[in-house]
């Protein structure tokens, strides 16, 4: 634990950026992926969310996400998304709605509803544009790209893709990706010489490394994730075999003979006969 944490720990990520103490940290992040202009930066922010109770560290579907509120009531929620359960389009729609829609009470106006702003970090790679590890999408009209208002706007953060990338991080998103992606050595000193707020970050790491109770509580996390991991894998896995096994009742009704079943769907020979209606 005191030589590796993974950041991308779904506790670890929220002790370093969701904290009060660390809000300098969050906001220079924020700033980073939301590329604001010069004199519009946020400079403050204020969270929203609520402490998660320890004992609910090791279930899998616990929730650590940071959701703020900026100056200008922007909401702004993170998300780290560890695991790819092939759903994140619908998700991170489905998340939205519910914090831009949960902002007005019963009778309330909706031009009181302010911008709400999703930010994707994604452990996995979703959108098809292999170079791009930051994505941006707003509601627009089809061809005059005309934006409805800019009340929506979800980013995606894959990290794989920022792996894949030959040059040197250039900005200080890139930088905050590396970090992420769990950059250790030389590389890393070089981002926290160049980036006092990742500096900290580190230093906020070194200091949760040292406490016994908050490492009782990352690993049961890790714990958690692996678990998510290997349930997701096997349904995936039983997904294909029964598809496997689908594709080999429709090629025998075609009267294909066994053996042929057998190399077109990846099924041994025992396994289509068995298929086969008694």
């Amino acid at each position: 634990m005191a030589q590796f944490i993974n950041r991308m720990n779904d506790y670890v990520f929220k002790r370093i950026f969701g904290s009060e103490g660390n809000k300098d940290i969050l906001i220079h992040f924020l700033n980073s992926v939301l590329k604001t202009q010069s004199g519009q930066e946020i400079a403050d922010i204020e969270l929203l969310d609520r402490e998660l109770d320890p004992t609910f560290l090791g279930n899998k579907y616990s929730r650590l996400d940071i959701l703020g509120r900026t100056a200008a009531g922007t909401l702004v929620n993170i998300e780290l998304q560890i695991v790819n359960q092939y759903n994140i389009e619908k998700r991170t729609l489905f998340y939205w709605a519910t914090l831009y829609q949960g902002q007005l009470q019963s009778g309330q106006a909706h031009s009181l509803l302010k911008k709400t702003v999703t930010i994707n970090i994604l452990n996995f790679t979703c959108l098809p544009d292999s170079s791009r590890y930051h994505n941006t999408f707003h509601v627009r009209e089809d061809e005059t790209h005309h934006l409805l208002n800019d009340d929506l706007e979800i980013h995606f953060l894959e990290l794989p893709k920022m792996l894949s990338r030959q040059t040197s991080p250039q900005t200080r998103l890139e930088k905050w990706l590396l970090y992420l992606n769990n950059a250790t050595g030389e590389e890393m000193e070089e981002i926290a010489m160049s980036e006092p707020m990742i500096k900290k970050a580190l230093t906020c790491e070194q200091i949760f490394a040292k406490s016994a109770q908050e490492r009782r509580r990352y690993e049961l996390r890790e714990k958690a994730i692996r678990e998510e991991q290997t349930l997701l894998q096997g349904a995936l896995a039983e997904g294909r075999a029964e598809a496997q096994r689908e594709t080999a009742k429709e090629l025998l009704k075609m009267g294909l003979t066994q053996e042929d079943i057998a190399r077109a769907t990846g099924l041994s020979v025992e396994e289509v006969r068995a298929l086969i209606p008694k």
